[in-house]
């Protein structure tokens, strides 16, 4: 972490373009059924305040795709941010523009704004650089406490930088650089890493990166049948990516050569049909019925999985081992989070690299239990995968700033 950060900055009478991830869920009637991004950019909206800065926040939410979408206002996040500071939040009908300058010009020390959905305008998905000027505009300093957005080159994760002297990371994604960067470049062993979720496409390059890393690679979820369609296994009407066959099998090949001992379940949970109510039955991995799709590791992988892990010092996990959102299909998914949440409570180093993870970990009640789980799905799995983060790069580097 050699970026300069928002503890190294005092904010008295500044205004502060703070980039946040409020991307979070709305029910029908348009209520927040997820606060933890909200939550999680408390610290560093707090800290700007506590100085006597100005804050003006901005985030996306959903996908409107250029358009102005009501139902994809930020309005509702204003109301939910207010109650959580105990303090009015001023909500702006747009982003940039003369409401926004005018509601900016009336602001005091400790104050807090919040622009409307960035993804209104299309400029902002296409990092224009008019457009992040016109954001700049508003604001002294940037501060980027989006990690969730961080892999993507957008008008306010990267083009707004050009336009400030300091560019600077909030807490959260001080933390979150903190913990990704430990487990990779640091870790205590044994390391291991669990991959699940539906496509092996989406997981490639994270099983490459760290294949050479990790000591135990244990793979779950949808993808595990496109490798078992590559060793010769009945799938069934399990899901496969016909076109990554080769590609897995290619892999399965480099495992024999690499560090890391890779680890495939044993048996599935099966079923016809994806529901609450589904009838569902314990097949061996290589035995799947034909008219029936793998929707979740079995017991056996489960007891394979925690004998594996008994060990670990550090673990890092992202993906689903199956089709939690459904109860017949939920058990593996839970069963890694408590495992997890038990080496924790060893000492292990735990981390959950966002997306389906988090929201399975939070729905076993877990989440106060792992050392850190991540707000930023796809941002976590391009670090992992060992790209650069866009959001990151482009924030002041330590020893290019003078003291302040």
């Amino acid at each position: 972490m050699n970026k300069v950060t928002v503890s190294d900055i005092n904010f008295r009478g500044r205004r502060i373009l703070l980039r946040v991830d409020f991307n979070v869920p709305l029910d029908a009637n348009r209520n927040i059924t997820d606060d933890r991004r909200i939550r999680a950019s408390l610290p560093t909206i707090e800290k700007i305040r506590g100085d006597g800065g100005m804050v003006i926040a901005c985030s996306h939410l959903g996908r409107p795709k250029g358009k102005h979408v009501p139902e994809m206002s930020l309005r509702p996040v204003a109301k939910r941010l207010s109650e959580l500071l105990g303090k009015k939040v001023t909500f702006a009908e747009d982003c940039i523009g003369p409401e926004a300058a005018n509601l900016v010009g009336k602001m005091k020390d400790g104050d807090c704004l919040l622009l409307e959905n960035l993804r209104f305008h299309p400029q902002e998905e296409k990092n224009d650089s008019d457009f992040a000027g016109k954001l700049a505009e508003l604001a002294d300093i940037y501060v980027n406490d989006a990690f969730g957005s961080a892999h993507r080159a957008h008008a306010s994760t990267e083009g707004v930088t050009r336009y400030f002297n300091q560019a600077v990371a909030g807490f959260l994604m001080e933390k979150e650089l903190k913990y990704l960067g430990e487990v990779l470049l640091d870790p205590r062993r044994p390391f291991a890493a669990i991959l699940g979720g539906a496509k092996i496409s989406g997981k490639i390059d994270v099983i490459a990166n760290l294949m050479d890393k990790v000591d135990l690679l244990l793979i779950g979820g949808g993808m595990v049948f496109t490798f078992a369609k590559a060793k010769g296994y009945p799938v069934g009407d399990s899901l496969v990516e016909e076109d990554r066959v080769e590609l897995a099998k290619e892999i399965l090949k480099k495992a024999g050569s690499s560090h890391a001992r890779l680890i495939f379940p044993t048996d599935a949970v099966v079923a016809s049909e994806i529901s609450d109510s589904a009838q569902t039955k314990v097949v061996p991995i290589d035995k799947i019925p034909d008219g029936m799709k793998a929707l979740d590791i079995g017991p056996d992988t489960i007891r394979l999985f925690r004998e594996a892990l008994a060990d670990a010092r550090t673990v890092v996990w992202n993906g689903p081992m199956g089709v939690f959102e459904h109860k017949p299909f939920a058990e593996g998914t839970f069963a890694i989070a408590k495992l997890l949440a038990d080496l924790t409570d060893k000492g292990a180093t735990t981390v959950v690299g966002g997306g389906d993870s988090a929201a399975a970990v939070a729905k076993a009640g877990l989440g106060g239990n792992l050392t850190h789980i991540s707000t930023g799905g796809g941002a976590s799995l391009e670090f992992l995968e060992g790209k650069r983060l866009p959001g990151v790069e482009s924030l002041t580097d330590l020893p290019k700033v003078e003291a302040v």
